[in-house]
């Protein structure tokens, strides 16, 4: 037992690892062949974050696990909102005023809602996993062309946009810039291979179900890229990015994640994802949506009590899953 614990963390910390350094890999081929970093910032940076959830989602689809790839999107989104804007609030509160923010806040919602309906009758089919994908690439392009419509007409003036491609690392070498590529593609998959057998391992040895573990091991340590980002972009006071990158990252893990078990694994899940754990995902982004537009006009604010009300939902969804097992 205890070998397997220590290969789920060695194989987390490689994962996060290995993601940060695809990103840095796939940005820096990018910016040597001319994109520009708006358009990094804004797509494989802004993937960057999510990839732990992607390839673990992929794996453990693959290999008989759908419940756990179910259980990790949805327990990354209510640790994003829960956890880390909660803490992130605690260490020093938030102004927003990014209209991409604002604009993104409700198609979270709404994009939420979809999922739970979806989920609702306890089954994710082939079809609800094509169409999720499709709203990813979707929700994609129409990103980049409303950006590259603002930057056409020199008027990209958005906070989270500016503090997004500031973020775009540092070009280097192809030779440096395709080994890391390359690097992070091998060892994603493999660190992800790792730590859901692991993860399987300790939940059968305890009890656990595919799902729980999914909620809770799994979501919690693919989200610490999440928190870093959020804790680092407000020390540089970059308040729009932190929680533009949670949105981004919870839209990313509904549309490209959860779409993943649909579209390898289609079939039935296990009904606490539908009956429980949906819905408190859907509530969280409600909470979420209702603190941010609390002020009618203006800046959104993030207050300390904001944050600590977040964070109690994220204990409250902690005894819920485990309470009963006490």
């Amino acid at each position: 037992m205890l070998l397997q614990v220590l290969i789920l963390i060695v194989s987390l910390v490689a994962l996060v690892w290995s993601a940060d350094k695809f990103v840095f890999g796939a940005s820096s081929v990018a910016r040597n062949f001319g994109v520009s970093p708006m358009i990094i910032g804004l797509t494989i940076v802004a993937m960057g974050s999510s990839a732990p959830e992607m390839m673990v989602a992929a794996t453990a689809s693959f290999g008989g696990n759908p419940d756990t790839a179910v259980g990790n999107a949805i327990g990354s989104n209510i640790t994003n909102i829960a956890l880390v804007l909660g803490l992130t609030a605690l260490f020093q509160p938030l102004k927003v005023s990014s209209s991409t923010v604002k604009r993104e806040l409700p198609l979270i919602l709404i994009i939420t809602i979809i999922a739970y309906l979806m989920l609702a009758n306890l089954e994710l089919s082939l079809l609800e996993g094509v169409l999720l994908m499709a709203g990813f690439f979707i929700y994609i392009a129409s990103l980049l062309i409303i950006t590259l419509r603002r930057a056409k007409a020199s008027s990209v003036d958005d906070p989270m946009i500016i503090e997004a491609e500031a973020e775009v690392p540092e070009a280097t070498s192809n030779g440096m810039a395709f080994f890391w590529l390359i690097f992070g593609i091998v060892l994603l998959p493999l660190s992800a291979s790792y730590l859901v057998d692991s993860a399987v391992f300790i939940a059968k040895a305890f009890g656990i179900s595919d799902l729980v573990i999914g909620l809770t091991i799994i979501a919690i340590g693919t989200s610490l890229p999440e928190l870093a980002a959020s804790i680092m972009s407000i020390i540089k006071k970059e308040d729009d990015l932190a929680l533009g990158n949670i949105i981004g990252s919870n839209i990313f893990n509904i549309l490209a994640v959860l779409s993943l078990p649909g579209l390898i694994a289609p079939g039935v899940i296990d009904a606490n994802a539908a009956t429980r754990d949906a819905p408190y995902m859907l509530g969280v982004t409600i909470f979420l949506f209702v603190l941010c537009f609390s002020r009618k006009t203006g800046a959104f604010r993030i207050t300390r009590l904001k944050g600590a009300a977040l964070f109690v939902t994220f204990l409250a969804y902690q005894y819920l899953l485990f309470g009963q097992m006490a």
